[in-house]
């Protein structure tokens, strides 16, 4: 008791993100490898058509973070995908949900780490990339440590860079589509030309559609952030509304630049499509700037991400469903023990990176574009379960996802279109089904894990209730004793 007493003081004392932060910090979350990065190999991937994928993967996820807003602005707390799916579907479910959301996540800080270190040594190559990826691996698990209040401003600084970053690129856009620039005005050539408008074909399109369902990945960090935020239910609702012009205009609005002002085969765009779009601009100096832009937020995305998997991790700790050594080692409510173990999957990353270049981030952005099918299917399950709850019960939901039941269902056949047309796809099939098989493997051992929990507690409870009664025997008999002795006398 004395225990939980104190844990409640400790995170009723400790430092919250400003709602300010959170907001900006949804706003930019998105804004690193999946754009800067991850959208040149999308438009390699389906040409022109990669526009349809943006269009789908940026529908579904509106709906998807209108669902989790529900769902957070009603219950905030850190564990996000996992509680709500434990509450919705069983423990079994939240161990799997959890354990695979944090994969992802620690998927994704070794990605952000290699690729800012790829394109940094791009433009300076003063050091291996395995080494500027151990850098910035060290200084960020530094920030990560301060503290969630410092940690939120940092995002928010770090955000607000990503943001101006993207506006200026959009502007520098309209301006060469206009013949503003040196570059003469393209018109609609390059998306009529060089093989179409979809020239890859469908294979392409779902090559496409996979990268453009990772390049999303990081706005679920909201989730996360808000139960360390002052008023929740609040902040959580300004954040979920501003995603809807996010991703129309940030993703819809830079992909739509480069298919019309570059062809789609050209190398430049694949290896980087924002950077290749300003020397085709002829701003040459813009290009450099861009490119410290993306290693920044690149870091940004990275900052955010380690900071999720270290409270996922924390969280499936607090409830058994994670070894309990990662609950140690609190300060300032920061879970060291979880941010130091999330953090050690980087450096697998560095030694990838060492051996095989830069055919890691490939694997890496193909790894976590299946793995986040999984989170955003719970997502969707939790949330329809839940909601019926709710209703059911009368409850009061401080937001409230408009469409219900028929947005949640919408969405759960996109996500299988997605898989149906992934599975047609030869490099593809493979991992989907290996990131199914692993997502399997992972809840059948959260089950096995749950039942013997649950035995334990068992036993535990018939063994205390046995030592109650005996302890109440030895007193009856204590108490009785005397008095017959006093009869017989």
């Amino acid at each position: 008791m004395t225990h939980s007493i104190s844990e409640a003081n400790e995170s009723a004392t400790a430092p919250k993100m400003k709602g300010r932060q959170l907001v900006m910090m949804s706003l930019g979350s998105a804004i690193g490898t999946g754009l800067f990065v991850g959208s040149g190999k999308g438009v390699a991937a389906a040409g022109p058509a990669v526009l349809i994928a943006y269009v789908i993967s940026g529908l579904l996820v509106i709906a998807i973070m209108y669902m989790l807003g529900e769902m957070v602005a009603a219950h905030p707390d850190s564990g996000a995908f996992s509680v709500y799916a434990e509450r919705a579907m069983g423990p079994a479910v939240g161990f799997a949900v959890g354990w695979v959301w944090w994969i992802q996540l620690v998927v994704v800080v070794a990605a952000e780490a290699t690729a800012a270190a790829s394109v940094l040594y791009a433009m300076w190559p003063v050091a291996p990339t395995w080494l500027m990826s151990l850098i910035f691996l060290v200084a960020l698990t530094g920030i990560n440590l301060l503290g969630v209040d410092r940690f939120g401003e940092f995002e928010f600084w770090f955000s607000l860079i990503k943001v101006a970053a993207v506006v200026v690129f959009l502007v520098v856009g309209v301006l060469m589509i206009l013949g503003l620039t040196k570059a003469p005005a393209p018109g609609l050539s390059n998306v009529i030309h060089h093989g179409g408008f979809l020239p890859n074909g469908m294979s392409g399109l779902t090559s496409a559609l996979l990268i453009v369902v990772f390049a999303f990945g990081g706005i679920e960090i909201m989730a996360v952030a808000a139960a360390e935020t002052e008023d929740p239910a609040r902040n959580v609702g300004r954040a979920v509304r501003t995603i809807i012009w996010r991703i129309l205009l940030f993703y819809m609005g830079s992909v739509a630049i480069m298919v019309v002002v570059l062809p789609w085969d050209d190398p430049a765009l694949a290896k980087s499509s924002f950077v290749a779009v300003l020397n085709h601009a002829g701003i040459p100096v813009a290009a450099e700037i861009m490119g410290v832009v993306i290693v920044l937020a690149l870091l940004s995305s990275l900052n955010a991400n380690l900071y999720g998997a270290a409270r996922m991790l924390g969280s499936l700790a607090d409830r058994g469903l994670a070894p309990r050594a990662l609950t140690a080692s609190r300060t300032r409510s920061v879970p060291v023990a979880a941010i130091l173990a999330s953090v050690s999957v980087g450096l697998v990353s560095v030694v990838c990176t060492y051996i095989w270049g830069d055919k890691v981030l490939d694997v890496l952005l193909t790894l976590v574009g299946a793995t986040i099918i999984v989170t955003y299917t719970s997502t969707i399950a939790s949330q329809f379960i839940l909601r019926r709850r709710a209703d059911a019960a009368g409850e009061h939901l401080p937001l409230r996802l408009w469409g219900y039941p028929w947005v949640p269902i919408v969405s759960a056949l996109v996500v299988l279109g997605i898989v149906v047309l992934g599975m047609t796809a030869d490099g593809l099939r493979q991992q989907l089904l290996s990131t199914f098989a692993l997502t399997l493997v992972i809840y059948l051992i959260g089950r096995v894990h749950v039942r013997r929990k649950s035995a334990v507690s068992s036993e535990t409870s018939v063994t205390a209730d046995q030592e109650d009664n005996s302890e109440s025997s030895v007193g009856l008999d204590a108490t009785v004793e005397p008095t017959v002795t006093a009869d017989h006398r």
